[in-house]
């Protein structure tokens, strides 16, 4: 006997298999076969320390060393080194698998599942060539996992070369395999690909509809989705479970409310109501189809379980249409009844916190996911920064940012935040920050970056960062060009602004609002209203936005005819309702035109209440047109919605000082001293010689 002397050999045994499942059998007297069905039994728990238990005992007892039976010894050695691939450990996998020879097609599909299913597809399309060259055939269980690293790695063009390899071997009519065909070319971005395999296909399996409806939806095809559900119907093939789930988030997605009702009929006609995931997916569509009720109906059911993914569910949903105090109400329920929160539910929470700019109720939340070890989570991470963010300390933002992993979305948050609270020299720095990190950003970077090149309004650095874009390839999305359009307009050069927005192919509702928007801050009200008179008949629809920035137009350049007619147009050709930056900018244009009667008119008439913005818009008119009374009406809603704000003081000061009232001025100036606010001295800018000077 190898390894161990018996007696110590006896003391391990009978210490490892006393809860053997051969309990009247003398552990040394534990043979090959009893070994192999207990590998089976350890590789089906995943049960890495019992395997290697288990290996000590084999090699201690002499049984991968036998030479009577070389060909059970082999097969033992096989299935060792198989269920440690299962287990995760590759390695040591690995290492058996080269000392086995000869191979056979078990123990390849074994290593190569190993590899695949630790996320090491490089490695496993490296042994499959291996395999190739061994003339060792691969089979209907090899093709399947090759070509799922092939569709993780996105390598479309092996794919195809593997596909001709199906088809040498004679496996294109398995049905395994086209499944997996079929998820390499949707995970490759090959829609049509995939369906020319679907459409040869003489057995769909269930398998087959599902990977074809979650493929299209994958590739942003979601309507295609719902017709090849519609087709799975129409064939008679009975949608399960797994085609329910894969359905929900497409109608979700397509926010078809009515496609998800009938879908939520369809499980309760057939009784799958009693999933768990797939009442969360219901509960997740009616949510993102704006049908709170419905989601909360789903979430209520008294005889249905609940895990944590339904609590995250209804939170986000809560969330998603604006309901965050409902959300953090709900999330104090689940604690009381002791679910414990994902990283998920504590980054939804953190962004309600963020919406409602409760930096108490973040705070607590961030201890929370302290206690819970998830405050390093990437998600959280970047939620708290957020958070922090929104909330006007930034500071504490950093102080996370700097303690995370730095990842590129932690950088986008961070970066975001700094932007958000007007700190554009800080927020360019840590850009180059990151970019000496050697960190790649993306389009999202971009998009948080540039707004803090349009806050600097330096031409210069404009300039700088386009030619970034482009050498970078940024300069050909259409997100980051709209973003340029808005520095180059906001930096003085309208020119550039709309040589970025003519050179896009594809001109979105966004683009089409940011040009106008900057003809419109320009004074060019003209050229902005042609703008939108082409957007139109170009087929793109105007929105909240578009409405925002031809008011703010016609309002700057005294266009009171025009900006009425688009106020109207809102409600009457378009069916929408004015938001408030809408009644702020025909307040502002009412108000520039001495129409200061009409403006407070419809203030009054608005169907919510006034913010700051639409206030601030009717003071400002009252001190041009020295209009005494609605301006001390303006400024007395300001001092409760401002109470800090000390342009609001100084500006009802100067309606008082243009009419002679210099007892209400001195008035003015007392409130002022006793609630400690002082004027912001000004400051000016200008570019000399590419160098911004400030006095």
């Amino acid at each position: 006997m190898i390894g161990l002397p018996s007696p110590a050999l006896f003391k391990f045994t009978t210490q490892f298999f006393q809860h053997s499942p051969f309990p009247s059998i003398n552990p040394l007297l534990l043979n090959a076969s009893h070994c192999g069905f207990l590998l089976q039994t350890y590789g089906k728990k995943k049960s890495l320390p019992q395997c290697k238990q288990l290996h000590a005992y084999m090699i201690a007892s002499g049984l991968l060393f036998s030479h009577n039976n070389s060909d059970q010894t082999a097969r033992l050695t096989s299935k060792l080194s198989a269920f440690y691939a299962i287990c995760g450990s590759t390695n040591q996998a690995r290492i058996i698998f080269n000392e086995i020879v000869p191979k056979n097609a078990f123990l390849w599909n074994s290593m190569i599942i190993g590899y695949v299913n630790n996320g090491l597809s490089e490695d496993a399309l490296h042994l499959f060539v291996k395999m190739l060259k061994s003339e060792q055939k691969p089979d209907n269980f090899t093709f399947p996992f090759v070509l799922k690293a092939c569709g993780e790695l996105s390598l479309l063009e092996l794919g195809m070369e593997i596909h001709g390899q199906v088809v040498a071997f004679g496996l294109q009519t398995d049905t395994y395999v086209q499944n997996s065909l079929l998820s390499m070319y949707m995970n490759c971005g090959e829609k049509e690909k995939a369906r020319l395999v679907f459409d040869k296909m003489r057995n769909r399996t269930i398998v087959s509809w599902n990977t074809m409806i979650v493929g299209n939806f994958q590739n942003g095809y979601g309507d295609e989705a719902l017709e090849v559900f519609d087709q799975m119907k129409d064939e008679g093939v009975e949608p399960d479970c797994a085609t329910v789930v894969s359905v929900l988030p497409v109608c979700a997605y397509l926010k078809d409310l009515r496609r998800g009702t009938e879908v939520h009929k369809f499980v309760n006609a057939k009784g799958l109501g009693g999933h768990i995931a797939v009442r969360n997916s219901l509960l997740d569509m009616y949510a993102k189809c704006e049908s709170l009720e419905d989601a909360r109906r789903v979430f209520d059911e008294v005889k249905c379980e609940r895990d944590v993914i339904s609590w995250t569910a209804m939170i986000g949903g809560y969330v998603l249409n604006g309901y965050e105090r409902e959300a953090l109400a709900l999330s104090h329920q689940m604690r009381v009844l002791g679910i414990r929160p994902n990283s998920v539910t504590l980054s939804t929470l953190l962004t309600a916190c963020a919406s409602l700019s409760s930096l108490k109720h973040g705070k607590c939340l961030h201890g929370s996911a302290v206690r819970l070890v998830l405050e390093f989570h990437v998600i959280v991470e970047t939620a708290l920064i957020d958070m922090y963010s929104k909330c006007g300390n930034v500071d504490l933002g950093y102080r996370v940012f700097i303690n995370s992993s730095r990842k590129t979305v932690t950088w986008n948050a961070i970066i975001s935040g700094y932007t958000r609270n007007t700190l554009a020299r800080e927020a360019i720095m840590l850009f180059k920050w990151m970019q000496s990190e050697k960190i790649n950003p993306n389009v999202t970077t971009m998009i948080c970056l540039l707004p803090a090149y349009a806050c600097s309004a330096d031409l210069q650095q404009a300039k700088n960062i386009h030619c970034y874009l482009i050498k970078s390839g940024f300069h050909l999305r259409v997100e980051t060009a709209t973003c340029l359009i808005d520095v180059y307009s906001k930096s003085g050069s309208l020119d550039s602004a709309h040589e970025v927005f003519h050179g896009l192919t594809k001109k979105d509702i966004v683009s089409w609002s940011a040009i106008i928007g900057g003809y419109g801050m320009h004074g060019q009200c003209r050229a902005a209203i042609l703008l939108f008179d082409q957007m139109v008949q170009s087929g793109v629809k105007p929105n909240e936005i578009t409405f925002t920035s031809i008011l703010y137009a016609c309002s700057h350049a005294g266009f009171v005819d025009e900006g009425l007619y688009f106020f109207k147009s809102i409600v009457e050709d378009h069916h929408m309702k004015p938001r408030l930056d809408h009644y702020a900018c025909i307040v502002d244009l009412l108000g520039r035109a001495g129409q200061i009667e009409e403006a407070h008119e419809i203030i009054k008439t608005m169907p919510f209440e006034p913010n700051h913005a639409v206030w601030g818009a009717l003071l400002g008119a009252c001190v041009i047109h020295e209009d005494v009374e609605i301006g001390r009406v303006a400024a007395e809603h300001l001092f409760k919605l401002e109470p800090e704000n000390t342009g609001n003081y100084v500006l009802l000061a100067n309606i008082y000082a243009a009419v002679g009232r210099w007892d209400d001025v001195k008035a003015v100036r007392k409130v002022m001293n006793e609630r400690g606010l002082r004027k912001t001295p000004g400051c000016s800018l200008i570019e000399v010689r590419n160098m911004v000077c400030g006095a």
